[in-house]
């Protein structure tokens, strides 16, 4: 596979497994381990993600590669042996969360809303809308995107729910009261990355300029970070984009370039991700520590697996990676697209109102 061909792969091969029946896994087994819960609040936590700058090259995409998004996976029966349809074992899903307070997380694109040409295109149906407002009634629910976090809420406008944007850098409670909420959730807002404001405006202007020339790139301004998008660059000109992305940040080393699908984002160099995020929003909800809390995640990108992995080592909850395609994941099931997303939802509503 060569390097551009490794990105053409992620939608390629889709619909290669596409019509691949979904395998049910009966006696799913959740593992515990012990919670590594951060005490604190955001204020510490932020203070400790600026001493503790990551690695850029650890997380980040390598200079002059790009890396595979879809790893080899010859046998997909295996893959969703190991990681069934959340809708197939829905029963066992809710005979884990019995007797436990259930808390949603949900990425946004590609999770909500299809994977589209245009970021601003990126909109939800109604009858999406309609089944996040539904488990909202009965969760407690959070959107965390990296998407600005206003921007994430225009798309999805329910006021009653948390959103953490920017890949959980920027993090806001309820507008609106609902019986989750209580008077310090509703007051929640966390922003760790607050010093990189300038900086991240600064970047933007410059990337915007240096990629003018490129046609079908576009810069997108998330507030704490910055999404390059190529999915309507062609191929020949993903390495030129790179270098022109690659040219900017060597100016600014305490930024991080990782990457997503047919996306580069550029990420201030703290220790704070989705994750981070997701504890964040379980403590200000009063369950940090809690045995009596099951939280669930869904997503679809990269950026997801850090949500995905505290949920592993929590022993607590479970993550769904939306995908078509065998990909390497912490999480423990797996929907095909957003339409599954959406029935997921729903068949939890449903359960609620049965009890």
């Amino acid at each position: 596979m060569t390097k551009h061909t490794a990105f053409a792969a992620d939608d390629a091969i889709a619909a290669a497994f596409t019509s691949a029946p979904a395998a049910a896994q009966p006696g799913r087994r959740f593992m515990s381990y012990p919670p590594p819960m951060a005490r604190g609040g955001c204020r510490v936590a932020a203070a400790a993600a600026a001493r503790q700058a990551t690695d850029p090259g650890a997380a980040g995409v390598a200079a002059g590669s790009w890396p595979e998004l879809v790893p080899r996976h010859a046998d997909f029966d295996d893959w969703m042996e190991k990681h069934p349809s959340a809708l197939a074992e829905f029963e066992s899903v809710l005979a884990a969360a019995k007797g436990k307070q259930i808390v949603m997380f949900l990425d946004y694109d590609g999770t909500l809303s299809p994977i589209v040409k245009d970021p601003d295109s990126a909109v939800m149906s109604e009858e999406m809308r309609d089944a996040v407002r539904g488990v909202a009634e009965h969760f407690p629910t959070a959107i965390v995107s990296g998407r600005c976090r206003d921007k994430v809420f225009n798309f999805v406008k329910l006021a009653e729910l948390y959103y953490a944007g920017s890949h959980g850098m920027d993090i806001k409670g309820p507008t609106a009261r609902s019986k989750h909420t209580k008077a310090k959730a509703e007051a929640v807002l966390c922003q760790p990355a607050s010093a990189f404001l300038p900086v991240i405006d600064e970047v933007y202007r410059t990337l915007t300029a240096r990629t003018a020339p490129i046609p079908g790139a576009t810069v997108e301004n998330n507030k704490f970070c910055l999404s390059v998008h190529f999915r309507c660059v062609q191929e020949e000109k993903w390495r030129a984009l790179e270098e022109q992305v690659r040219s900017v940040l060597k100016e600014y080393p305490d930024l991080r370039l990782t990457k997503g699908r047919k996306v580069l984002e550029i990420r201030p160099s703290i220790k704070w991700d989705k994750g981070n995020a997701l504890q964040f929003l379980l403590e200000s909800l009063g369950f940090a520590d809690s045995k009596n809390v099951f939280p669930i995640y869904i997503g679809d990108d990269r950026t997801d697996e850090d949500a995905f992995k505290v949920l592993s080592s929590m022993g607590q909850g479970i993550g769904i990676l939306v995908s078509k395609i065998p990909k390497e994941t912490s999480a423990s099931y797996s929907l095909r697209e957003p339409s599954e997303v959406k029935e997921f939802l729903r068949k939890l509503v449903r359960s609620k109102q049965r009890d």
